[in-house]
This record gives structure tokens, sequence and C-alpha cells, in this order.
């Protein structure tokens, strides 16, 4: 086995990891990438067609835990359709306006306004931000675990 490849794909689980959580790195995005590097170094000796099929379906649903997530969060919580989009839109303005914490400030702010739109009470507005965070917090932590698994397998493929 060699070493080199081994030791840039683990740093790029990491990063991907570190990325899930600061949502500075696309976090899956790395740890596949990792992978993939992994077997071009390694002339994808331990590493199929079907392996890398499956690691795919993990990342799509990865990415679709996101917006789910936030999406029950936020509908748990009371949130209108109109909260959702305005957590989708404060997620986007977050990320650019106030990298790393504005991916938890730009959701809950753009629920909340949402819903003070729609003239709702502050304190309803702020319960249904707060279910946008829980619902992000929650989905944060199912792609730390899902992310983990693919991790495992790849680990499993190799040896």
């Amino acid at each position: 086995m060699k070493v080199l490849p081994l030791v840039v794909c683990i740093v790029l689980f990491i990063l991907g990891l570190l990325g899930t959580v600061l949502p500075v790195l696309p976090g899956a995005i790395l740890i596949y990438g990792g992978m993939l590097v992994y077997g071009i170094m390694t002339g994808f000796k331990n590493l199929t067609l079907y392996f890398f099929l499956i690691q795919a379906l993990i990342l799509i649903i990865i990415f679709l835990v996101d917006f789910i997530a936030s999406v029950i969060g936020t509908r748990h919580f009371g949130g209108s359709k109109q909260a959702i989009l305005g957590a989708l839109i404060g997620t986007i303005l977050g990320i650019f306006i106030m990298p790393p914490i504005g991916i938890f400030i730009g959701p809950f702010l753009g629920a909340v306004v949402a819903e003070l739109i729609l003239e709702k009470q502050l304190q309803e507005a702020i319960r249904v931000g707060i279910g946008t965070l829980i619902g992000m917090l929650g989905g944060t932590l199912l792609k730390l675990f899902m992310e983990i698994i693919m991790i495992i397998y790849f680990f499993i493929q190799v040896y």
C-alpha cells in the first residue's frame, strides 16, 4: 500500500469533516474528492465503480439533508412557507456577508424577518427562527454521521 495517497486522502477527509461544521469548506465534496484522488493515485486498485456510485448517492443525500432538515425545523416550530424561503435567502446571504457564522445567523434572521413581514408576533417569529436553527444543527449532525459512514466504507474497501 502506498502511503502518499492515503495521507492525501486522510487530509481531505479531515478538511471535509471540518467543512461540515465550518461551512467555509465543502465538507462532503472534499470527502468524496479524497476518495477519488486516492483512486486516481492508486489506479483504482481497490475502489470500483459500484463503490463510487454508492458514495455519490450518499453525497446527494447529504446535500438534500441540508435543505430538508431546515424545512422540518422551521415547519415543526410553526413556520410558514415564506419563513422557509426567508431561511434559504438568509443562508445564502449569511455565507457571503458573514462567513462562517453567517451560515447560522443568516437562516435564523431570514426566517424571523419573513415571519415579521407576515405580521406574526416577534416572540412567534423568534421561535420559528430557533426552529430553523435546530433543524440545521440536526441536519449537521446527520451529515457528520453520513460522512463518517462514507469514510468507514472507504477504509473497508481499501483494506
